[in-house]
């Protein structure tokens, strides 16, 4: 059995995370440099990086890329240093067959000579593979306090993008375009109220839309801030 296969993945990418449902400032200029990046014959660079703060959607444009990829019959895989920190480095071997490898909080291997060492190897097989990497961060390439200048310089020859973070009324949008991409509707009173009462980090937000989905399903109920305050408070 190879290393790829015997990779911790029950990978299954979230079906609402497509480009579709992405919602920032200028969001359709990051997805149309992911989208040509994706499907576009490598001629300057294989890598791309994203960064920017716990919730501005770094989790969801690399699943997003899967998603496109698989639309565009290429193979693809995404894993998050979270998860596979506390694996051997080993996980990172034969990666460079899929197509499109996504790697997310690249910032959590700072420190960690071994992980850098190999994030760097993969780098590059996949350029010798003719293969395309995305990585992800919470900070510039120069500011992540990676120790291994050679993968500095590897993420900083690619294509680099920064995502920031959402006024209120930009994430009352995302709220009511992830809501009605899910055949919800939700009227700006109602998202209002959810951005006032929870936290303002749009990963919880998304979070608890999922609940809020599932619970009106069970319940046959539209949502208002009635029943949100019954099935959250």
């Amino acid at each position: 059995m190879s290393n790829t296969e015997q990779l911790p993945l029950a990978v299954h990418l979230p079906d609402d995370e497509t480009f579709d449902s992405f919602y920032a400032v200028n969001s359709g200029a990051v997805i149309g440099q992911l989208k040509a990046f994706i499907q576009t014959p490598v001629t300057t660079t294989n890598g791309f990086y994203l960064f920017g703060q716990a919730g501005v959607g770094k989790s969801h444009l690399l699943h997003a890329s899967c998603a496109f990829a698989a639309e565009m019959s290429l193979t693809s895989l995404c894993l998050s240093f979270s998860e596979i920190k506390q694996l051997s480095v080993e996980v990172l071997a034969n990666l460079e067959n899929f197509d499109l490898i996504c790697l997310d909080d690249l910032h959590l291997i700072a420190g960690d000579e071994q992980w850098q060492q190999g994030v760097f190897d993969l780098y590059n097989r996949v350029i010798e593979n003719n293969k395309k990497l995305i990585i992800a961060g919470n900070n510039s390439a120069n500011s992540l306090l990676i120790t291994l200048p050679d993968l500095v310089s590897r993420i900083t020859w690619g294509f680099t993008e920064q995502l920031k973070p959402l006024a209120d009324v930009e994430k009352i949008q995302a709220m009511q375009l992830r809501s009605k991409l899910r055949g919800i509707e939700m009227n700006e009173e109602t998202a209002k109220f959810l951005l006032n009462r929870l936290s303002r980090n749009m990963n919880n937000l998304v979070q608890s839309l999922d609940v809020l989905d599932k619970a009106s399903i069970k319940a046959q109920r539209k949502i208002t801030i009635p029943f949100i305050k019954e099935t959250l408070f």
